[in-house]
């Protein structure tokens, strides 16, 4: 192309190949491809318009084939003011898609990985932080309550979401998500970076509490103690890292029952029966322990709900005697029940008419002491005096159970999977309706099956605060 000097023309492509961090060939291309938009409307045949640059000397070539299939060159010295201006527009723009593809290639690699940054400016609630490279949203839902931040300031967080948006990569930071502990511990202890140790399940409050779950796939390894370091080393950079939010360390067990134990600790457990139909606990704790229990503000049972993905209900000892005994003497008014039956009825796992009835004659008389006669007895005065189950009053209730679409529960350490989206003139199948909660009316499978109940392993948990 006469009046373009090949060895300039080289130094700006080398130029803009490193400040915007595209390669030499993608910059070439851009300038072929909008070589060949601006000379469209001066040849004949644009279809057959082929434009080239020599990445040796920088010449540029361009050549039009005619309908008899003859080739010949496209004068380039004259391109007037519309097309170099059309030329200047189509270059900056595929250049543009260049850099924003290359970023978007390298930061969906980094998804779910913490990264640094400075906050260059503020819009409104939000922030944008400069990585560098790159310029990352900070949403007000991604930031801590209890933290702020101020222009210029180094902030550290993780790469939540990565997507194309017009011309640009919209990148989502993220202090809140429970994966940002995780890559911290990540860091911090290396028996979890090397997968000795296994981080099963991490629920948060940002800003005040954290509970974390792991198991050890080493004998000799305690996973506690690992995550802990001596006297608190390593945990404290997390500490640090989250602004002295607590954390609680859980030792994992696949039992649902040492489980729950284990993630309400500090708070000592009594006892805990479980409905597995409807994924509901009823936890038993001391008197004293109620508070402890709790947790500020319901703090702690909130967060071990979430972390076992059971129901919770909290009871004291006191309100559970007071249930068993309202229960016993009502089973004590059964013709042909003493007291000893109606304790054997209740520690089989009835506590109402309504768990007999839906029994049966068969399963009542699995129970140590009944026979037909007295099964008979009984379910007849059940049906005769239909009467509801006795309730404990003042239970603190926490949501942890998560069903899916398909009416199966979220296991302890799953996510809940991401729905496909209707395609366009589809209606979503509604899910189906859940069963009426009934908690803790498994009496006639309890008594069917006789299972041996697996007795409380002490589960240690290790706690920060």
């Amino acid at each position: 192309m006469d009046g373009v000097n090949g060895a300039e023309l080289l130094r700006f492509v080398e130029m803009i190949a490193r400040d915007k961090g595209i390669e030499k060939s993608e910059v070439l291309a851009a300038i072929e491809q909008a070589m060949i938009v601006a000379l469209r409307k001066r040849v004949e045949n644009p279809d057959t318009l082929v434009v080239s640059v020599d990445p040796n000397n920088g010449k540029i070539t361009a050549r039009e084939t005619d309908l008899d299939g003859n080739t010949f060159d496209v004068k380039l010295d004259d391109m007037g003011r519309i097309a170099a201006q059309t030329f200047k527009q189509i270059f900056v723009q595929k250049n543009r898609e260049a850099e924003r593809d290359n970023i978007f290639e390298k930061y969906i690699g980094l998804k779910r990985e913490i990264r640094s940054g400075t906050i260059q400016r503020m819009e409104g609630p939000n922030y944008l932080v400069n990585l560098g490279d790159a310029e990352c949203f900070f949403p007000r839902k991604e930031q801590v309550p209890t933290e702020s931040y101020q222009v210029g300031e180094r902030v550290r967080g993780l790469i939540l979401d990565v997507r194309k948006q017009g011309q640009k990569v919209k990148i989502i930071l993220s202090r809140t998500h429970p994966e940002f502990v995780k890559k911290l511990f990540d860091l911090e202890v290396p028996e979890v970076a090397e997968r000795i140790i296994e981080i099963k399940a991490i629920v948060r409050e940002p800003g005040f509490r954290s509970k974390v779950a792991v198991a050890s796939y080493d004998p000799k390894v305690d996973a506690v103690g690992a995550c802990v370091g001596v006297r608190g080393s390593r945990i404290k950079g997390i500490i640090d890292e989250l602004n002295n939010e607590k954390i609680d360390i859980i030792r994992w067990n696949e039992s649902a029952e040492i489980l729950i134990t284990n993630a309400l600790k500090p708070a000592r457990v009594d006892s805990i029966t479980l409905d597995y139909d409807n994924r509901r606990a009823r936890v038993v704790v001391p008197d004293d322990q109620l508070s402890l229990s709790i947790g500020k503000r319901g703090q702690n049972v909130r967060l071990a709900a979430r972390l076992c993905k059971w129901d919770l209900d909290i009871v004291t000892v006191t309100q559970e005697q007071d249930w068993r005994k309202r229960t016993l003497e009502k089973f004590q008014l059964i013709p042909l029940v003493d007291d000893l039956l109606a304790e054997s009825l209740f520690n089989s796992g009835f506590d109402s008419f309504q768990d007999i009835l839906a029994a049966g004659p068969e399963a009542l008389m699995k129970v140590p002491g009944i026979t037909i006669d007295i099964a008979a007895q009984i379910i007849q005065h059940c049906t005769e005096n239909p009467e509801p189950p006795e309730e404990i009053t003042d239970v603190v209730h926490a949501d942890g159970a998560q069903r899916r679409s398909d009416n199966t529960f979220v296991e302890p350490g799953q996510e809940v999977e991401e729905e496909e989206a209707p395609a366009d003139g589809e209606q979503k199948a509604p899910a189906k309706p859940a069963g009426p909660v009934d908690p803790f009316s498994r009496a006639a499978e309890y008594a069917a099956q006789a299972p041996v109940r697996e007795s409380l392993e002490s589960g240690g948990a290790g706690k920060t605060s």
